[in-house]
């Protein structure tokens, strides 16, 4: 049966987008315009009471019972756990992976959107706020990170070790868009390689293109920027 997949083209999304391609496993998918508000939806807010996504629900899920289940990190794990791929042989190899997933989720993610933020959307609100010293904070933890993964990425091929995993799937989307970052990867060798051996990937091409068509250029009116930036219980 497929797997409803609640979705759109950010990293977060492409996460799930990958993975579901990677195992082969069959979705459907339910854009979630986050511009226009559709993750303020009662009906999304049931599967993803944060009111963010990506979510799915498996019709399939324990003990053959649908299942609903929200954060990028979590879903993840799960399909891991469902398919039996990509989550390392071994205990070691699992830890690992668990370790580096979270480092993702509470640190490159977290950074990474707050650097595309005021270094690319903040800078066009209604009123500009271009703040100098929010872009330097966030550019420059970015660059820190990106440091630990190219260290880590010097001596193993994947991030968790010599095999791919959902780690690599959690961290290459937010690490591919360095550019956007304001990141250099000159004096990161192995970050680069990595990145382009992930993206030649089949799977990894086919879930970043997935609604390609859909993907902000950056740029918003003043209500996508109310409903995406804007203050709400």
């Amino acid at each position: 049966m497929s797997i409803d997949l609640y979705y759109w083209p950010t990293p977060n999304g492409w996460k799930i987008s990958i993975a579901l391609e990677e195992m082969g496993l069959p979705y459907q998918v339910h854009y979630i315009n986050i511009g226009a508000g559709d993750q303020f939806a009662p009906d999304f807010l049931k599967i993803a009471p944060n009111n963010r996504m990506p979510a799915i629900v498996d019709p399939d899920g324990p003990d053959g019972a649908p299942i609903s289940i929200f954060e990028s990190g979590a879903i993840l794990q799960y399909l891991s756990r469902k398919t039996g791929h990509y989550a390392g042989a071994t205990e070691r190899d699992r830890v690992a992976v668990e370790q580096w997933l979270m480092w993702q989720m509470g640190g490159l993610g977290p950074m990474a959107g707050q650097a595309h933020h005021f270094l690319k959307y903040a800078p066009g609100l209604e009123p500009p706020q271009d703040l100098p010293y929010a872009k330097d904070r966030y550019r420059n933890e970015v660059a820190r990170l990106l440091g630990v993964l190219d260290r880590q990425l010097a001596k193993t091929e994947y991030v968790a070790g010599n095999f791919y995993s959902i780690a690599d799937m959690a961290i290459w989307p937010w690490a591919t868009l360095w550019e956007g970052q304001q990141q250099t990867l000159e004096d990161k060798p192995d970050l680069a390689r990595w990145l382009e051996k992930v993206g030649a990937r089949d799977a990894v091409q086919r879930g970043k293109a997935l609604g390609a068509d859909q993907r902000s250029d950056g740029k918003m009116d003043r209500k996508a920027q109310q409903i995406l930036f804007g203050k709400r219980a």
